[in-house]
């Protein structure tokens, strides 16, 4: 009883922090984007942003998932539901990881 009130409260823990935490989330780029960048300078056109320079973002391909329902950290490309992309990310998690523990806990003999 002692561990399925951890995991819970674990859980809930969980969900409030990606529900509200979300939100005050620096939208500039991260570690690996901005080392990436080095070298260049991103210039924006009417087709997009271009990177002028050396750099290795420049060798970037886009994603098969960027035009996704949960792309950029957002519920169809609304920042303002960063939060419920947090709280859709926890709970596919903890679906993943609770479905293969369940999938591979020891089973005794009688099971």
């Amino acid at each position: 009883m002692r561990a399925r009130w951890f995991f819970v409260s674990s859980a809930l823990v969980a969900l409030v922090l990606a529900g509200v935490v979300s939100y005050f989330a620096d939208s500039s780029p991260d570690g690996l984007d901005s080392v990436t960048r080095q070298g260049c300078t991103a210039v924006e056109t009417p087709q997009g942003e271009r990177l002028d320079g050396s750099c290795p973002a420049q060798h970037a391909k886009p994603h098969p998932l960027e035009n996704g329902p949960l792309a950029g950290y957002a519920v169809g490309g609304d920042s303002g539901l960063t939060g419920v992309a947090g709280v859709l990310g926890v709970v596919a998690t903890l679906g993943v990881s609770g479905g293969l523990f369940w999938l591979l806990r020891r089973r005794s003999r009688a099971d």
